[in-house]
């Protein structure tokens, strides 16, 4: 197992080193057969370690995103190393100035990326990984098409310059938008394009690459180990990068070098915040923002206000306040509450 001085100077990006909370995004697609059995020794390590985030385990492998201390992250990295086909875990490791997440949640689905597609496998067929040093030489070419496969709103405070935004609300509408759009992306004739794709952390990619292999496209290419790797890896002034990088955890988003950002988060939507959001006389902390204050009742913004009003007395007491939550955007996603 990987020492923790090992594990700082080896796979901790230089702005984590001295940060507080060690912070794991990490997927594996792996034939698990008998996927329920793994959560309960999971759910008690991660707990032995106060560990926080989410993990979803199903028959296809894990995904999550999970924070805590070097020695808990390094301690529970190991343990899913040691699960069936998890020894090739894909982990991205950045850091944080405080805990992102309230709560730790081990949860059992059917896909650990929802994208609904049966008979989709990136373990029988998926595209060309591309290194994030040879990302920019690739969507440079004017023969290659970018597809940017997450959802609206993390497309909306950033993106790879000239990507192709699918406007989706969530990974399910995928296959239908690609499907709609195909003739018009890759036209009728013998020379197709390439087509290269990109998400957070790697693992929708695994599937829409999959996907668009099965769907009889020949050249399909991903970014390896996503955005978040790129920002990681790249130097901003080599970076085609434009924008943050949105996440799902309390830090909402990352820029180069995975810095935290500065957008927040509206606890009613859950939609990224950004200066000018929170500038405007439609925002109130914790109750409402330009997003979402025509979309809630009176009556709603008065149970947010309590909830926020609560949360203040608890942070002056020295506690913590764990009130009712809109559900999170992250459940299709690949860095559930997280990853």
């Amino acid at each position: 197992m990987t020492s923790t001085s090992d594990l700082s100077q080896r796979e901790l990006p230089a702005a984590a080193h001295n940060a507080p909370v060690c912070v794991a995004a990490l997927y594996r697609f792996a034939p698990f057969a008998d996927y329920a059995a793994l959560r309960a020794p999971l759910a008690a390590l991660c707990e032995e370690e106060g560990i926080r985030g989410t993990l979803l385990l199903a028959h296809e492998g894990i995904n999550g995103t999970i924070a805590g201390t070097r020695s808990g992250i390094e301690r529970v990295i190991a343990h899913i190393r040691a699960l069936p086909g998890c020894a090739d875990l894909d982990v991205k490791f950045s850091g944080a100035r405080e805990m992102p997440f309230l709560r730790m949640k081990v949860r059992l689905k059917n896909e650990i990326v929802t994208m609904g597609e049966p008979g989709t496998d990136p373990l029988a067929s998926v595209g060309t990984y591309v290194a994030p040093e040879d990302w920019n030489d690739l969507i440079s070419d004017p023969d290659t098409i970018l597809i940017d496969t997450r959802n609206d709103y993390e497309v909306a405070i950033g993106t790879f310059k000239g990507a192709i935004d699918p406007e989706t609300a969530s990974f399910r509408e995928f296959p239908g938008w690609f499907r709609e759009q195909r003739a018009k992306l890759l036209g009728e004739g013998k020379d197709a394009p390439k087509v290269a794709m990109f998400c957070t952390g790697g693992i929708r990619c695994e599937k829409s690459t999959a996907f668009l292999k099965q769907e009889g496209v020949d050249e399909v290419y991903h970014l390896k180990g996503g955005i978040l790797k790129y920002l990681e890896t790249v130097a901003p002034e080599n970076s085609l990068w434009e924008g943050e990088c949105f996440v799902f955890d309390n830090r909402v988003s990352v820029g180069h070098g995975l810095l935290q950002g500065d957008y927040t988060l509206c606890h009613a939507c859950r939609l990224p915040l950004s200066a000018e959001d929170r500038a405007s006389p439609l925002f109130e902390e914790g109750v409402a923002c330009p997003h979402c204050h025509d979309e809630r009742t009176d009556e709603q913004r008065e149970r947010y206000r309590e909830r926020q009003r609560q949360q203040i007395l608890a942070r002056a007491r020295g506690e913590e306040h764990v009130g009712a939550a809109p559900p999170s955007r992250s459940e299709d996603t690949d860095t559930p509450d997280a990853a």
